[in-house]
């Protein structure tokens, strides 16, 4: 059995094959028959060619049904396409009746294909972002493993909050609604943990548990988010790259970070450039240009203060008027990358108060040594810090913050014993996806998208 990338990569004209696919189109002529076969391995069709006496076993090949072609391989006449199949048999595997089969040949919403996710990866766009994705998750690992990192697996229940705002799943075994109805508090002691247990928001605490051994790790699986947000941006389940290196300070974290982009871009442009080709004339006009000027580009550097005052400049173009103090929104970001700098930058040394309890406090009392990386369209694309390892300083930080010191108990022992200095980041694998092939909504860029509301399949 071959598969239609190898083919049309080979094209072995004069050879005899058997190949199996979906049926894309069908249409008739006096003189042939024409299928266009595709079977997910790349954006292109294989054209197969039949006799206009073979409409009989052709009668169930319609568009999405499921078939085995066998036939010669041959240079095709037609442009566009430098070989076809001249078929002599065709064998329904599954068929797709023309009056049930939601995906005819006929241009569909983003919106509509949503609500049959099991069925959308057969489109031209998400069998292109599921290629994509494919092969980002692939130029993740081989980016970390080339460069002496271990792949640690993280903990999916966990019992600490690691961004410290609350927003979390909650994992129990006891039966809430008799609980409920009985006017009793809940004993968390007869839970299946023995006291409240939740989906991780973050591998970070956990992976740096093995950065003060390892030295260099990353974690790279599904994270959860209970925020209430009904956007293009948000995910309540989404994939999360976490790198940790010990000894290293916010410089090395930046060059990693700028390094990784980097990587993943060339890699995009180079291993996915039929599917960037699709992306860029179908959904993101001017993609593969923009792609490639981040990937050529120095990533700026400024620090919030800096970036601000840059920002009050133009204040009066904002929805949300920017001040010292404030979280960045989007529009902030995006204003600074496009904008101010023309390119992708990395801001600094944020205000504590915006940012987590873990990140390392600067000498002023009043910033933190966080980075992230904004780049143009998307704005963040990255978030990462310094982590504070002085066992005082992020002790106080705990405190101020009225976590709970008992459920950092293990993470403050990193720095009771032997701690040392060591930084790391986070990139949305998810946000990554939109970026690269420059699809709007981020419901779009995974399989099965988890939001408010929003569980099915």
């Amino acid at each position: 059995m071959e598969d239609i990338v190898e083919i049309l990569k080979q094209k072995t004209v004069g050879k005899t094959l058997t190949v199996c696919g979906w049926v894309r189109t069908k249409r008739e002529t006096k003189n042939a028959i024409f299928i266009e076969l595709n079977d997910g391995t790349c954006m292109s069709n294989l054209q197969c060619v039949f006799n206009t006496s073979d409409a009989a076993q052709l009668e169930a090949a319609l568009t999405g049904a499921a078939v085995e072609i066998t036939g010669t391989l041959v240079e095709s006449p037609a442009q566009g396409q430098p070989v076809e199949l001249h078929a002599t048999s065709c064998k329904v595997l599954g068929p797709a009746p023309a009056d049930s089969y939601p995906l005819q040949k006929k241009a569909h919403s983003l919106e509509f294909l949503r609500s049959i996710a099991h069925l959308r990866a057969r489109t031209n766009t998400f069998g292109a972002v599921a290629r994509v994705r494919n092969a980002m998750a692939y130029a993740v690992h081989t980016f970390f493993q080339d460069r002496g990192f271990k792949y640690i697996h993280t903990p999916i229940i966990t019992a600490s909050d690691c961004e410290g705002a609350g927003e979390m799943f909650q994992v129990t075994t006891l039966d809430l609604d008799r609980i409920a109805k009985s006017g009793q508090p809940v004993d968390y002691s007869k839970d299946f943990f023995g006291k409240p247990a939740y989906l991780t928001v973050s591998g970070q605490l956990n992976v740096e548990t093995y950065c003060l051994a390892l030295k260099k790790v990353y974690t790279f699986g599904p994270t959860f988010r209970a925020e209430n947000s009904n956007t293009t941006r948000h995910l309540a389940e989404f994939w999360m790259i976490e790198p940790e290196i010990a000894f290293a300070t916010l410089k090395d974290d930046m060059e990693l970070a700028e390094d990784f982009i980097k990587y993943l871009l060339r890699w995009a442009l180079e291993e996915c450039a039929e599917d960037l080709a699709f992306f860029d004339k179908r959904i993101q006009p001017g993609l593969i240009d923009m792609l490639t000027s981040v990937y050529n580009s120095k990533f700026a550097h400024i620090s919030y203060t800096d970036a601000v005052k840059e920002l009050e400049k133009n204040k009066d173009g904002f929805e949300f008027k920017p001040y010292w103090g404030c979280d960045l929104q989007t529009e902030h970001e995006r204003y600074l990358t496009e904008k101010v700098i023309n390119g992708p930058v990395i801001v600094t040394d944020y205000p504590k108060e915006l940012k987590a309890f873990y990140m390392k406090l600067n000498d002023d009392n009043k910033t933190v040594s966080a980075m992230d990386v904004l780049v143009p369209r998307i704005g963040e694309i990255i978030g990462g810090s310094e982590r504070e390892y002085r066992y005082d300083v992020l002790l106080g930080r705990i405190r101020e913050l009225g976590l709970d010191e008992q459920a950092y108990s293990w993470y403050l022992d990193l720095r009771r014993f032997g701690s040392a200095p060591h930084a790391g980041f986070g990139l949305g694998f998810e946000r990554l996806m939109r970026y690269v092939t420059g699809m709007e909504n981020i419901r779009d860029v995974i399989p099965f998208p988890r939001a408010v509301k929003q569980a099915d399949f």
